[in-house]
């Protein structure tokens, strides 16, 4: 994980300022490893860091974070589901595009015309 990464976190309060060598160097301890791994895997299911910080202040209470986290988890469930029909949606329009385009037989563009195709009609000068 980057250094600006893990300073980010420490400004934003998802990670307590680390102890401090006699030199000023940052020392995490394995609690803050810990805590790292913990950011890295809820993010890595899509977490927010809003929610990211949510869970880690359940977490801290030493209650279990199970039901918040189940919650967080259903939530962006719900919001994968939403993104996979969009995507789902937008592949269907984009290969139906693909399939009426023209064929391989179909001369190169000429910059500034456009030839409607034959069943619209209308005066073609485009050699077919």
């Amino acid at each position: 994980m980057r250094t600006d990464t893990i300073r980010y976190y420490e400004r934003v309060g998802l990670l307590p300022p680390p102890a401090r060598t006699a030199t000023g160097y940052r020392d995490y301890d394995a609690g803050a490893v810990d805590r790292l791994t913990f950011i890295q895997g809820a993010q890595r299911l899509g977490l927010r860091l809003v929610d990211i910080g949510h869970l880690l202040t359940v977490r801290d209470t030493g209650r279990c974070p199970c039901e918040p986290a189940g919650e967080l988890l259903r939530r962006r469930l719900d919001e994968v589901d939403d993104e996979i029909a969009r995507l789902t949606a937008l592949r269907a329009e984009m290969a139906a595009m693909a399939a009426a385009l023209p064929q391989a037989d179909c001369p190169a563009p000429t910059p500034g015309t456009w030839c409607p195709p034959e069943e619209e009609g209308g005066d073609c000068s485009c050699p077919r």
